[in-house]
């Protein structure tokens, strides 16, 4: 039985974090002014919007992997025209394994910011707005700080959820090492090679940080409540 971790594992744990950051940073700039247009809009399609955004939830991850692996593969369309501009296709690349990311983690990232947004109402941005401020002073200046809350809940979940990924990241990037090879991906490989040592190793951490994770989700929720009060 093996311990401890191989350099193989400690670069899974690498490229799982620097998987997990460029995703979340995407998603900020992702999810803020969809989660605006969620949290302000009175269109009919609102709820057909917001529902696709949700959609990830629900939806076993080995079936969003397939539809992107199809999509994004030699003979889908988004391959077929990456292809034809000479660009390299994205399944199996870390590339593409940022793109599945987004998508899978974008509820997580769109559903805090938005409750934030909704829960600042409406009176302060009216209150800006006869001060003279324009629209994008009130946004940076009033609705931004006051929902800085519901971004940091969203930079924890996306994160936490990117590094927890398995279904997703597997169908769509396979088992390629420093490329492809993730965290999650590196624990399955170690329980099916029966080395149960590294995969306490690798799964402990991981439990770890989800509790971590957990904790910090309560420390915001409740200087947050604190605020309000």
């Amino acid at each position: 039985m093996e311990s401890g971790l191989s350099p193989s594992d400690l670069q899974a744990v690498w490229l799982t974090l620097k998987l997990a950051s460029v995703t979340t940073l995407i998603l900020l700039g992702i999810a803020t002014p969809l989660a605006w247009w969620l949290a302000h809009s009175t269109r009919g399609y609102k709820g057909i919007v917001a529902a696709c955004v949700a959609l990830p939830l629900v939806i076993p991850p080995s079936v969003l992997g397939f539809y992107l692996l199809v999509l994004m593969g030699p003979h889908g369309p988004v391959g077929a025209l990456m292809t034809a501009l000479g660009m390299q296709r994205l399944p199996f690349t870390f590339a593409g394994l940022v793109v599945g990311s987004v998508l899978f983690s974008l509820p997580f990232a769109v559903q805090p910011i938005q409750n934030a947004f909704e829960a600042i109402g409406r009176r302060p941005l009216e209150v800006a707005a006869t001060l003279r401020a324009n629209a994008w002073d009130r946004f940076f200046s009033v609705a931004l700080p006051l929902a800085r809350p519901g971004f940091l809940t969203a930079c924890i979940l996306a994160f936490a959820h990117t590094v927890g990924e398995f279904g997703v990241v597997l169908m769509l990037g396979g088992n390629i090492p420093g490329e492809t090879r993730v965290l999650s991906v590196a624990i399955y490989n170690h329980v099916e090679a029966v080395e149960y040592g590294a995969a306490h190793w690798l799964a402990g951490g991981m439990v770890l940080f989800s509790f971590l994770v957990l904790l910090g989700l309560y420390r915001v929720g409740g200087n947050w409540a604190k605020g309000a009060r």
